[in-house]
């Protein structure tokens, strides 16, 4: 299946039209994902997993995208959670899926309230706008790691959301939690914008976006 992107309008004229091209779809329809609210890198972990599980030859394209900085506190705009008119909330940490199957890119966020996928300029605009209208401690930074990498090195046995007591913040997925030959629990190292830390490569937004946005 491909979904249809409609590159020139239907009134021009033949020298200025361009072919339509199609994207690969390559993970389910959002509501037939596997999601639970609050566990954003089980979730993305999920889709990364089907991709490899089902459309194999794609994952090279494929990238996962943790959203933090150093006080782990990070507005995001058009976010279901929100509560605000343009749905603004401050995690403190986000992660999303990427695939750029030629010089576009599109992102996957179950958590926006944003058509699934969205191209890479409008998420940009629309959820992470700019950090010249926030505090510098709200700027936003992206460790961006392949999902096969991501696959393969990310373990998480959900510690971050059990209070003192034990018990769950937010109910947990029904999935065992993810693991590694070597790793139960390492988290804290995607989250951290540490570039000497961890895997991938670490963005301020205006690279971040430099990477991935080519003006067609």
């Amino acid at each position: 299946m491909a979904a249809q992107t409609q590159t020139a309008g239907a009134n021009d004229s033949p020298s200025r039209r361009i072919v339509t091209k199609t994207v690969k779809t390559i993970v389910p329809a959002p509501e037939d994902c596997e999601y639970t609210q609050f566990y954003c890198e089980e979730n993305v972990w999920q889709l990364s997993e089907y991709v490899r599980t089902h459309e194999g030859q794609e994952l090279v394209k494929c990238f996962v995208a943790f959203i933090s900085n150093e006080t782990r506190c990070v507005p995001l705009w058009r976010q279901r959670v929100g509560k605000s008119e343009d749905k603004l909330i401050t995690w403190d940490y986000h992660v999303i899926f990427m695939y750029e199957p030629d010089d576009r890119c599109l992102v996957f966020d179950l958590d926006s309230d944003l058509p699934f996928p969205t191209y890479f300029h409008k998420y940009v605009t629309e959820t992470l706008r700019t950090d010249h209208i926030l505090r510098p401690e709200h700027h936003r930074y992206f460790r961006v790691v392949p999902a096969s990498v991501f696959l393969q090195k990310f373990a998480s046995d959900r510690r971050h959301m059990r209070r003192d007591d034990g018990t769950w913040m937010h109910p947990p997925p029904p999935s065992q939690p993810i693991a590694t030959p070597e790793c139960v629990h390492n988290l804290d190292d995607f989250i951290s914008m540490d570039p000497k830390r961890g895997v991938g490569t670490v963005y301020n937004l205006q690279d971040f976006v430099r990477r991935f946005y080519k003006n067609m």
